[in-house]
């Protein structure tokens, strides 16, 4: 694609209002590199793994059939726990600009959401105190990355579960099952997933399952920059944190989105001149807590605050963040995923 098929953009921001718009466009830029968001010295998170380990991970994920499947749950320590207590912070990977999910909230300056309950919930078991956290912002193209270069413990953003990544990380059992969908203003011809898409500009996050949808089938979309990775990337269509494509959007920049539709209804709450196009999401996806490859003991544990969080039925940890964060947005949930666990 060359740049000359880019349609200039129509100017102004849509929604928000240019203040405000502009503003978030400045912080979604600032996030761009891996930011520690409180001040302590955690030092590294050091999950270490042995060769054995990554092996037999590497094997199952070369003949995943269930990448959903993880190991069974347990309370145990191990030397990835006994590291995180040492320290006496857990180190959490998270987002602060995913509305709902992971935000700063802009009168207490404190962050929220979804996934944000659940780190509390995993440092309250491993450490005794929910806020026994170190937050560090990263964004969707560095998840792996944080964790492989010992950055965090865990990353708990709407990270998609899939066979490709677990090469390169662990996962925990499933915490919120979603699905691939098409964002664009209300106006807009575009009517999902399809045809209508051809010819369109369509932002996506690096290293997302969004990006990754659409190598697959575009529709003829223009979905990729120019010079993607490298000091030539303009990062329109193309960027490293999600929340940037609704900026692009506002901007008149791009005219669709794909992500998560657990992200794009956070997105559309927050402006209501955009919607989710299509009836239903075009994939089937699950988020896990993500955790440095080969830190079982880490992983078992988590599951093990997974089953104490989903007990409870309608009364369950889980039910009551998603009553508080996301059932205005994604109504008619009425349990957890399941998990599923290894049997090998």
């Amino acid at each position: 694609m060359s740049r000359s098929e880019d349609r200039p953009g129509r100017g102004g921001l849509r929604g928000w209002g240019g203040v405000t718009g502009m503003a978030v466009a400045c912080a979604v830029t600032a996030a761009v590199t891996l930011l520690p968001l409180a001040h302590h010295d955690g030092g590294s998170a050091g999950a270490g793994t042995s060769g054995g380990v990554v092996t037999a991970d590497r094997t199952r994920a070369e003949a995943c059939t269930e990448p959903e499947a993880s190991l069974p749950a347990s309370g145990a320590d191990g030397p990835n726990i006994d590291r995180i207590k040492e320290r006496g912070k857990l180190i959490a990977g998270v987002d602060q600009n995913s509305f709902r999910w992971g935000y700063r909230n802009p009168e207490s300056g404190d962050l929220e959401g979804f996934d944000i309950d659940l780190v509390r919930a995993i440092a309250d078991d491993l450490l005794g105190d929910p806020d026994a956290v170190i937050f560090r912002a990263i964004p969707t193209n560095q998840r792996i990355a944080a964790l492989e270069n010992d950055r965090v413990d865990v990353v708990v953003r709407t990270m998609t579960i899939n066979c490709k990544r677990l090469e390169q990380v662990s996962f925990s059992t499933a915490y919120f099952q979603a699905g691939q969908q098409v964002l664009a203003p209300k106006e807009s011809p575009i009517t999902g997933y399809d045809s209508s898409l051809k010819g369109k500009r369509v932002c996506s996050a690096e290293g997302s399952t969004a990006f990754e949808a659409l190598e697959e089938k575009s529709f003829g979309a223009l979905y990729q920059d120019d010079f993607d990775g490298t000091e030539r990337d303009p990062d329109r269509l193309t960027v490293p944190n999600q929340l940037d494509c609704l900026v692009r959007l506002q901007l008149g920049e791009v005219d669709a989105v794909v992500t998560d539709n657990a992200l794009a209804a956070g997105q559309a709450a927050q402006d209501p001149a955009v919607e989710l196009k299509g009836e239903d999401p075009f994939t089937t996806e699950y988020y896990g807590v993500a955790a440095k490859k080969g830190s079982d003991d880490l992983v078992a544990r988590v599951n093990k605050v997974l089953v104490d969080y989903r007990a409870g039925g309608k009364d369950s940890a889980w039910m009551r963040s998603y009553e508080k964060w996301l059932a205005t947005g994604l109504p008619g949930i009425t349990a957890p995923p399941a998990p599923k666990y290894r049997t090998d």
